[in-house]
């Protein structure tokens, strides 16, 4: 299961499409020698943000790239842990943001990324163009909204450090058995070659006989 409220994706194809809403979270599986890229279509001067986190996987990088429509980059970062990127579109079009892991050849990552389009809706469908003020219901309502979306925000960022931590804690768990599997293997090999030592210097040797002809 995954530790994250958000859609699981296991290799993406590279030129795969995704439409998202204005606003989606992803963690996907990241092979080595591998790429993946993601498409989002976005009108003109839209705000778009960009977060993405390594959270399991070797040195915890990988490259990410955005480009525009016309195949110009906006941003370009390699072997990042972690980054965010804040945009506004130029244009109308399908954008797209592609994560890289060719530089590694055995380890695989798992990255977490979430992408932001445009501006939340209004909580309440008249709030853009109402004169009057909010009563105290609607106020407390949007307070509320708000607070839940820090709420939101910060346990995702905690639940993404626990898994990074997780993934430390275990990655070391196992190189400390492997270290004292082979201190156990040289110490049993040291011990026997030490009673084999000296039994040898115990040992009487027979003096040999050596017959001769008459």
């Amino acid at each position: 299961m995954a530790p994250f409220p958000c859609v699981l994706l296991f290799f993406v194809p590279l030129f795969g499409s995704l439409r998202v809403s204005s606003s989606s979270e992803l963690t996907f599986e990241l092979p080595d020698n591998a790429k993946q890229c993601f498409y989002q279509e976005a009108a003109k001067d839209v705000k778009s943000t960009l977060e993405y986190q390594v959270i399991t996987g070797g040195h915890y990088d990988v490259d990410c790239r955005v480009e525009d429509p016309d195949g110009k980059i906006l941003y370009k970062e390699t072997k990042k842990q972690y980054d965010s990127f804040t945009w506004t579109t130029s244009k109308a079009g399908v954008f797209k943001i592609c994560f890289s892991n060719e530089f590694s050849t055995f380890t695989h990552k798992t990255v977490y990324f979430d992408l932001q389009v445009g501006d939340e809706p209004p909580l309440l469908p008249d709030m853009a163009n109402r004169v009057t003020a909010l009563t105290q219901m609607e106020s407390a309502c949007v307070s509320i909204h708000e607070a839940m979306k820090t709420v939101i925000d910060y346990q995702t960022h905690h639940r993404l450090r626990e898994a990074q931590g997780r993934s430390r804690a275990e990655d070391l768990n196992m190189r400390v058995l492997f270290w004292s599997l082979g201190e156990t293997v040289a110490l049993l090999s040291i011990s026997l070659g030490q009673v084999l030592l000296l039994k040898s210097f115990f040992t009487d040797k027979r003096p040999s006989t050596l017959g001769f002809g008459s």
